[in-house]
């Protein structure tokens, strides 16, 4: 497979960051689908996909559809969808889907891959995305900060040879988007540094509706958040999964991205189901099996899953 094999793309899970990433490969020439919701799509199909970043305004001209079977001719799906919804999607696609096709998943959370898998022949590599946008209206993306992407074989579903020769093509492919794309040598610690940092900045920003900026301000937060890297490291640990520690870099996220808002509190904005499950709560299921406390964790998802369910019976919050 080469670089020019992997189009056409598919992206499946066209929010925030399906457009931000398919809207940056389309401009860059590559054949691109966006695969979203109605509002999205219909946006999309009569004006273009907008697309701001830095301040500057542009309209990029990119297919759309709210039909999954237009994966068939995909050579490459990013798939993009809340983790949650993972099986879902993975079987949806899974009667349409080229069994030759690869599939990415740039998704929050550590166990996607084999959630996929399980639905799937196809192979399946984990992304890890440093990236802030926000959708700003119907066919509308706003890039905050960031466009880095780390890429990686899960040693578990590992073929030599042929995953990175596939890896070097999508980097090459996002590469040539302006994407900087890493090809990680020990993904599991990467997905599992990536899942710290959205356990400590998501679901204070999403319960405080703060910027991360603020949060790491303000002393009595940062001790709560260096209190989840900490548990969160031992669980991993426990998983077989070695970190470094954390708490530094944590905190230091916040340098580059100080006015961004997690995506949990995005979702807790229009009234939508949020990754908590599988970020805070997925900590604590996993270190109630293997005899671990994870008190911090356990109070911030039962509380984010509180509001979840304020904002589901409430809707859309409008001021």
């Amino acid at each position: 497979m080469t670089n020019e094999s992997l189009s056409p793309v598919a992206v499946v899970g066209a929010g925030a960051l399906g457009c931000l990433f398919g809207g940056m490969l389309a401009r860059s020439g590559a054949k691109v689908t966006l695969i979203g919701r109605a509002s999205h799509v219909a946006a999309i199909q009569q004006d273009g996909l907008r697309f701001e970043s830095r301040g500057e305004q542009s309209k990029i001209p990119v297919a759309a559809t709210e039909d999954i079977s237009d994966v068939r001719s995909a050579r490459l799906v990013l798939l993009s969808v809340k983790s949650s919804d993972t099986d879902d999607a993975a079987r949806a696609m899974a009667a349409h889907l080229d069994p030759e096709a690869a599939v990415l998943s740039l998704q929050n959370g550590v166990d996607n891959v084999e959630r996929i898998r399980a639905h799937l022949p196809n192979r399946v590599l984990p992304g890890l995305v440093y990236v802030a946008a926000q959708m700003a209206g119907p066919g509308s993306v706003r890039h905050t900060g960031g466009a880095a992407l780390t890429i990686g074989e899960l040693k578990a579903f590992r073929r030599e040879g042929a995953d990175r020769r596939l890896l070097e093509d999508i980097a090459a492919l996002f590469a040539g988007a302006g994407i900087k794309v890493t090809i990680s040598a020990a993904v599991e610690v990467d997905l599992w540094t990536k899942l710290v940092m959205n356990c400590a900045y998501n679901a204070v920003s999403a319960l405080t509706g703060s910027k991360y900026g603020r949060m790491v301000a303000l002393p009595e937060i940062r001790a709560v958040m260096i209190d989840v890297v900490h548990e969160v490291v031992a669980v991993a640990a426990a998983k077989g999964v070695r970190l470094p520690d954390l708490a530094e870099a944590a905190i230091r996220l916040a340098d580059g991205m100080p006015v961004t808002i997690s995506s949990t509190a995005q979702d807790l904005l229009r009234g939508r189901r949020t990754e908590i499950d599988h970020l805070n709560g997925y900590v604590v299921r996993e270190g109630e099996a293997l005899g671990i406390a994870t008190p911090v964790n356990r109070t911030l998802n039962a509380l984010v899953k509180l509001a979840e369910s304020r904002a589901a019976s409430e809707g859309p919050q409008t001021s």
